[in-house]
Parts: structure tokens; sequence; C-alpha cells
């Protein structure tokens, strides 16, 4: 059940298997979905992607986007995409059916983009941050702001942007220096330039929707001040119909190394002095309005990680399978021996499991991240606990999923060889898409400082001890299941490790070694990441260690001999094997080394802060 994109039935697995996701279909607000309409809708993505999507893929890479007179160009292939991507109703799929969408739960959401954003991350940008920014009209904005630009948003006739970044303000946001002018009839003269912006300018839509951060022209220095404002590229005439420009000028595109088809912009607001914005929400709340919009991006993000390391793993795995090169190493000696397909070399198994191991574990933790939003708002009673998984896990979500989605897709060309660097095949594609990843909505270093800065933090530390309380229930359970024992030791210690580094770090930040947890923020996300998707593999595999010994006594398979044997006609067994395979490669070859990496930290290091700049370069 793999196609080239993703493998179907890991996405079942996930969703009916480990996460239950029908108990959000006993709830109040999912009451109307049922199994059979994921499994339809997944379906439906599903072709959306290999037959919509796909064919954008190296095309749109090739032909890129164009910066001619002023105006931004997309690939010619983006424009049938987008009308039928947004025609078929996935751009608004998790807003209610009130503002023109489907209302679906964002799990399910999830698993519809995965092949889509496996399939061209950088054409999904267009529909994604459309529905972002109209979704915070559909929160903040009053009824006015709704009717005018939400709806068409929704349908996918108009665009939109998320402008924060500016040349001197990029991750700090409260340096921004763009202005907000008020005007009598309470509108505002916005001024300033904001680059780096994605999907800025571009020719899918008419007119582009941009909310656009700001400070109103009095009011405080830093994000306190900041304020944010509805500004459209084309105004609107009373009977809704475009009107005249806006003064929201394009500078100039940039010139990247991936995700070619995505308009990167530098945008003028203002330069004639006649750009209008509308206040959204109220005044100085523009950071806390935004980060609705970047935490879902943030997410989005390591759906974007998770798609290509998806794609990656599929293709490396079917090359594989039928790329002929080299005699077994057991057959060295053999004259006679022919030459077999390199899946059957040892190193190569190695790279394939690894990556398996890594797909599964950050699909299983974006999932989760996304079950868990959905189970807050499904169950008002459990809000606290499913609140603080998605505010915890957000940042690893976003950081650690792109963070390995580089390691996996360079790992599949590897597994390609000298054609894996080559344009003939796709993968190297993946690898340079995939990078943006790691540095927009945030640089992965400021996912790890918001980890450990404040997240560990949160809610007096009880988000993290839900965590690490679900975690220690899958090594009880693991535990109790003999095939697992032995693997579960390693879930144990490093849970262990993480709970004594955290405590560590809590400790630390209180003395005058504050800074040693922010100098080890990066590491420390990384094992979490691993404890984590750790976690998420060997709960998967004690459930398929449980379903495989039903199957195994139902077909009277006790013997070695004969449980291996079903591998080849039984798909299910097949499938269960490859779970189990998957958490115990990484507790041995991943969860093994969390203790000694948590170790290091603890030893409060300070060599890169006390180095010299200038001996850098020495």
């Amino acid at each position: 059940m793999s196609n080239s994109l993703v493998n179907t039935r890991d996405q079942q697995f996930l969703l009916f298997e480990q996460l239950g996701i029908e108990k959000l279909f006993e709830s109040e607000l999912y009451k109307d979905f049922s199994k059979d309409d994921v499994l339809m809708m997944m379906n439906e993505a599903e072709k959306m992607a290999l037959n919509v999507i796909l064919p954008t893929y190296e095309v749109g890479d090739k032909e890129g986007c164009t910066f001619k007179g002023g105006k931004v160009s997309v690939p010619k292939c983006y424009h049938d995409a987008f009308k039928k991507y947004c025609e078929a109703g996935w751009l608004a799929q998790v807003q209610p059916p009130d503002v023109g969408g489907q209302g679906l739960p964002f799990t399910m959401m999830t698993a519809n983009l995965e092949p889509c954003y496996a399939a061209n991350f950088a054409f999904l940008m267009y529909p994604g941050l459309t529905h972002g920014a109209a979704g915070l009209i559909l929160h903040h904005g009053t009824e006015e702001l709704k009717n005018k630009y939400m709806y068409k948003m929704f349908a996918g006739e108009w665009g939109g942007t998320m402008c924060l970044t500016e040349p001197g303000a990029g991750s700090d946001v409260g340096a921004l220096r763009t202005t907000a002018k008020r005007l009598p009839d309470g509108k505002f003269l916005i001024t300033g330039t904001k680059c780096f912006i994605s999907c800025g300018d571009h020719d899918l839509t008419p007119n582009i929707i941009h909310p656009v951060l700001a400070r109103i022209e009095g009011d405080p220095p830093g994000t306190p001040g900041i304020s944010i404002f509805i500004v459209p590229k084309y105004r609107l005439k009373d009977d809704g119909s475009l009107g005249e420009f806006n003064d929201v000028k394009t500078g100039n595109i940039e010139h990247k190394m991936g995700i070619k088809g995505s308009a990167t912009c530098t945008l003028n607001f203002g330069e004639d002095g006649n750009c209008i914005g509308e206040l959204l929400g109220k005044e100085r709340e523009g950071m806390r309005i935004m980060f609705q919009m970047m935490n879902e991006a943030r997410m989005e993000v390591g759906m974007q990680g998770l798609g290509h390391s998806s794609a990656a793993l599929e293709h490396a795995i079917a090359y594989a399978k039928e790329r002929i090169q080299s005699t077994p190493v057991w057959e060295m000696k053999n004259p006679d021996a022919k030459a077999v397909a390199i899946i059957q070399h040892p190193d190569v198994r190695r790279d394939l499991l690894w990556m398996k191991a890594y797909t599964e574990g950050i699909r299983a933790l974006n999932y989760f991240t996304a079950f868990a939003l959905d189970m807050s708002k499904a169950f008002p009673a459990e809000k606290a606990k499913w609140h603080g998984f998605v505010e915890l896990l957000t940042p690893v979500c976003k950081a650690y999923s792109s963070d390995m989605a580089m390691l996996i897709t360079s790992k599949a060309i590897d597994v390609y060889g000298g054609y894996g660097y080559c344009q003939e095949y796709p993968v190297e594609q993946y690898m340079r898409d995939c990078k943006i990843a790691c540095l927009y909505e945030g640089t992965n270093g400021i996912q790890s400082l918001d980890l450990v800065g404040r997240k560990l933090g949160q809610n007096k530390g009880m988000n993290a001890m839900n965590m690490i309380g679900e975690i220690g229930a899958t090594v009880a359970r693991a535990k109790a299941i003999p095939e697992l024992q032995k693997y579960a030791a390693y879930l144990e210690e490093a849970n262990n490790a993480i709970i004594d580094l955290t405590m560590t770090f809590a400790a630390l930040g209180k003395s005058s070694s504050f800074l040693i947890p922010i100098l080890n923020a990066s590491p420390y996300l990384e094992i979490f990441g691993d404890l984590v998707c750790g976690h998420f593999l060997m709960q998967a595999a004690a459930i398929a260690q449980e379903k495989l010994n039903r199957i195994y006594e139902e077909k009277n398979a006790d013997s070695k001999g004969k449980q291996r044997g079903l591998v080849h006609d039984d798909p299910d067994v097949a499938f269960y094997q490859g779970k189990i395979a998957s958490a115990k490669f990484f507790a041995v070859e991943v969860l093994s080394l969390v203790k000694a990496k948590c170790a290091a930290i603890k030893v409060a290091d300070k060599v890169p802060i006390e180095i010299a700049d200038e001996s850098f370069a020495a």
C-alpha cells in the first residue's frame, strides 16, 4: 500500500491502530465523520497528489519563478494544479462549512496533506499561506474584513501571505521598522519593507491579501508595540470588485537553492505614500495574533520535512529493489555468482532501515501533535493536557522533522550512489527543497531556544511531565512483551536521562551558569526528538507485536521459521514485522546514545562561549 510518495498502510496504522482517531468521532464537534470518511478522503488526496501536484514537481523546479516589469510569474504548470486543488476544496478543509470549509479534524488534514507535500511543497505553499492568512481574519477580523477578504481567500480566488521579516529584523521581530500612520477614517498608511516573503507576489490569483506587522506611530518599541494590519495588493470598490493598486510593490525575488517554484519576494509597502491597511484585532496585539498563524505554519513545516522524507524513502526502496550491482558479500569467492539488487547488500539495507525508522518516527510525531490539537478542541474537559502536548511538541515537529529530512534525503542520495547526485532522479531535488524547512518560520536554532527557554517550563512543567508520563506508559507496555523487553530498556534509560538533564537545566537556569541551557538548546531538542520518536516507534512495536502474536496463533505459526514464512503470504505480517524492526533498530542505534549525549551536555563545557572571536579563523 505504498506509492511513490507515502506508505498509506503506515498512515492508516497511525490513524486507526495507534492514535485511535475514531475517538474524535465520539465528540459533538466531529460526530459527523467516520472511518470511511477518513479513508475516502485519503484516497482522494492521494489522487490529487499523484495526478495533479506531482507532475508540477520537476517542471516547476526547472522553470522556476520569473520577475519582469515589477510582476512575478510562477511556473505555468502551477495554474491548472492550483485551480483543481482549490476547486476540490482542499484549501479550507479544516475550516467550518459556513466559511467554505469542510470542518475536518486537523488530524485528517495532516493525513491528506502528507502526500501533497511529498509531491511538491513549493506548490503547496501558495494555498497553505492563503489558508493561514484567511484563518487570521476568521478568528480576529471584523465582519467587514471577513466579508471583504476571507471568503474569497478560503475559496482560492485570492491569495494570502505572512509579512513579518524585514532586512534588519529577522528573528528579532521586535526590531521592525515598518510603520502605520493613523488616518481620520480609522484606516492606516503603511510604510516599510518586508523581505523573504513566501508567495509575496504571483499570478495565480488577481489579488493577494497581506497580514503585515507594523508599529503605529507613537507606540512603544519591541514586540509589545506591534500591531497587525490587513493590506491588499488591490483595494476594493464598494461592490467588492478590484479597485486601484494599493502601493504594494515587489522589489525582487530571491534566487534560491530549492523550492524554486515558490516566489520569495521583497515587498515595499507605501513607496509612493499610498498604501492603506486595516487593523486586524486590537492595537498592540500583533504578535499574539500572528502567533496563531506562525504556530500553524510551524506544524506544517514539520509536515514539509515529513513529506520529502517519505518520498525520498519510497524512491530509495524502489531503486534499491531494481538496481542490479555486485555479487553478495557471502558469494565473494564464487566466480559464478550473479550480481543482485542492491537491497541485498548489508550497507544499503542499513541505510534503508535507518530512513524507514526515522521517517516513521517523525510521521508519528506530526500526526500525534495534530491529534492532540483536535482532542483539545473536541473534549474541553481534557483541554489542558492535550493543548499542553501541542505547545511542547510544536517546535519539535518543526525543527526535528526538518533536520531529519535533510539527513533522510541525504541517505536517499547515498542509496542511489552517483545517480542520486544527478537531476535524472528526484532525490537531489528533495534534498535541495527540504533545506529551507530548517530555516524559515523561525530557524531550528530559534525552535530549540523556544523549547528549552519557554516550553519545558510552561504550565509549571506539567506539559513536559505529561509527555514523560506517556513515555513511561509505553516503557511499561513494551517491557511486558518478551520480544521487546530488551529494546524497551533503551527507551527507559533515555527517558530517565532526559528527565535528569531537564532538571539540571532548570537548576542552571537560575544560576550564574544560565548560558549552559542556551548553549545546548539545539542538541537538547535533537535528543528530546529522539526520545519522543523512540516512544512512538516502541508504542507502535507493542501494538504490532500483540497483533502478530494473534496472527501467529491463528495460523499455527509456532516457530521462527513458520513466522518468517508468513511474511511472503500475508501483507499484514510483513507490515507489522517492519514496524517492530524500525523500533528495535531505533532503540539500539539512536536511543542507546541519548544517555551519553545527556552526560556530555551536563559537563557544562563553555568552550564555544569562551573562545575569542579572533580564534575561530586563526
